[in-house]
């Protein structure tokens, strides 16, 4: 109900199952109903979710029938008001059908469960949110948590995103209804704490497109404020005085299930075809128990465009460094291999690249390391010979990837997990972003196992590659008889305690020139 006192141009309510939320979405419009011109839509994906038991049309015919003079339109799922006001629910199921509003002028936009709606249908939407008269436009939109949802991203500053804090995943209190403001500059979500914040960092192209317009316009135009809200069950009183078996009902689901629908949590993955198990993966950077072992090398090549190109070196599956690099030239990729490979003393013939696009030039360059195609045909089992049941090499190393982390397998050191990425993230926090995008697909028309497509996978990842797993998979490669040396190498240890390094005093970086 907090969502109701904001004046923010976009809120949205974002809280656990059964707070009360469609029920705020339904009384926003009535504060306007009076005023002549103002209409508004309330979009559910599908007309079966608004016409359902109990669903978006039921709620609004219990509270709508109690306002003097509201006419309902069943067969058109439409309500009239005294005054002419009309509220229409609407379903928006393809993607197309955002153009079927192409034209419109709607004062309130409403979004019931805005998580099933694509991020370019929300976008879209914005633009015809225009009004004349006399209320400001906006929009309002509701939401149970989903993690891979492009709604997860949006709100990311609402949320903590501390791996190692207890309230991961949670809405951080003293943010909720913070208003905050952003623009949208060439499909960039561009945020700022103030109005003049959003200006100063997007200028050029603001004034750019005022100028194109003749002054017709204003940076007001452009940037919007913005807020989420939480919500909890035990907020809703209401609720658990007449149905409380809805609160029993919240409590009888999964450990995952009650985190996310009943505490509220953006962090837990609900969906069963995750690769990666939520608290195991999470466990890789606590295994401290795993032993070292033979060194590899593992990368992903990226020369030009968004991929980065990523190195990781391990010790047995004990990742002892990682290093990323953007844009980067071919020398420096060459170079930086090979640094690591004499630092860290591994073989070539224990180096895998990714030899798709332009990881094929690595071949010439250092010899005897060992090509990664995603597509090449699977390899075949240690104990029977026989090629196991993938459809191709990334998925099965993705595949065993997934169920040695369930095993404990696996494990990142803090000095290694705690290394920046990016200027948002870390190592750990961008393996944990990544890896809700890791996903089985179905069955192929030969019953094969597979992974979905990488341009699926960058749908949960704002259009980006799912560079650090992709890495990481592939020292699974080396699991298979037919890719092991005969002999083991050279091998420097410390001993087997990797969290005594840090970025700072680690003995092998002193071999590492960049």
């Amino acid at each position: 109900m907090k969502a109701l006192s904001s004046s923010a141009d976009i809120v949205i309510g974002g809280g656990a199952a059964g707070a009360g939320k469609t029920f705020s979405l339904l009384l926003e419009p009535l504060r306007h109903i009076h005023v002549k011109g103002f209409g508004a839509v309330c979009f559910r994906r599908t007309s079966p979710m608004i016409r359902a038991e109990g669903g978006l049309w039921d709620a609004s015919e219990k509270l709508y029938r109690k306002v003097s003079g509201a006419e309902s339109r069943n067969s058109i799922l439409e309500w009239k008001f005294e005054a002419g006001t009309k509220l229409k629910f609407s379903h928006m199921q393809y993607e197309e059908n955002k153009f079927d509003w192409q034209g419109a002028e709607i004062p309130l936009i409403m979004f019931d469960e805005l998580t099933h709606f694509s991020k370019s249908m929300f976008l879209y939407m914005l633009s015809r949110n225009r009004s004349t008269c006399g209320i400001k436009p906006y929009i309002r939109a509701t939401c149970n948590p989903d993690p891979d949802s492009w709604v997860a991203d949006f709100i990311e500053w609402y949320i903590d995103q501390d791996p190692n804090s207890p309230n991961y995943g949670y809405p951080i209190p003293e943010r909720q209804g913070v208003v905050r403001y952003f623009t949208n500059e060439n499909d960039n979500i561009v945020w700022g704490d103030s109005f003049d914040e959003v200006y100063h960092k997007c200028k050029e192209f603001l004034d750019s497109e005022i100028e194109k317009s003749g002054g017709l316009v204003s940076p007001a135009d452009f940037i919007k404020s913005f807020t989420f809200i939480g919500g909890s069950i035990y907020e809703n009183k209401e609720l658990l005085k007449i149905n409380p078996g809805y609160l029993g009902n919240l409590n009888a689901q999964s450990q995952e299930e009650k985190l996310r629908l009943l505490g509220g949590n953006w962090k837990i993955s609900l969906k069963g075809n995750d690769i990666y198990d939520f608290h195991k993966f999470n466990d890789i950077f606590t295994n401290s128990f795993v032993p070292e072992g033979e060194k590899y090398l593992t990368t992903d090549i990226a020369m030009k465009g968004s991929d980065k190109f990523i190195i990781y070196v391990w010790s047995g599956k004990i990742m002892i460094d990682f290093h990323v690099m953007e844009k980067s030239k071919g020398n420096q990729v060459i170079d930086l291999l090979k640094s690591n490979l004499f630092a860290y003393s591994v073989p070539n013939s224990n180096m895998v690249f990714d030899n798709d696009g332009v990881g094929q030039f690595v071949d010439g360059f250092i010899e005897g390391a060992k090509e990664f195609n995603n597509g090449a045909r699977p390899l075949p089992n240690n104990e029977t010979g026989i090629i196991e049941n993938y459809n191709h090499l990334k998925s099965q190393c993705f595949y065993k990837s997934g169920e040695a982390v369930n095993r404990g397998e696996y494990y990142i050191p803090p000095h290694v997990a705690n290394k920046k990425y990016d200027e948002k993230m870390t190592l750990k926090e961008r393996m944990l972003y990544e890896r809700k995008a890791i996903k089985r697909d179905k069955v192929d028309k030969d019953g094969k196992l597979c992974v979905i497509k990488k341009e699926e996978m960058k749908n949960y990842l704002s259009g980006q590659s799912p560079d650090v797993l992709d890495a990481f998979m592939m020292r699974e490669f080396f699991e298979y008889e037919v890719n092991k040396t005969s002999t083991g190498g050279l091998s420097v240890s410390n001993g087997g305690n990797y969290d005594d390094y840090s970025d700072d005093n680690d003995y092998y970086s002193s071999y590492l020139n960049f």
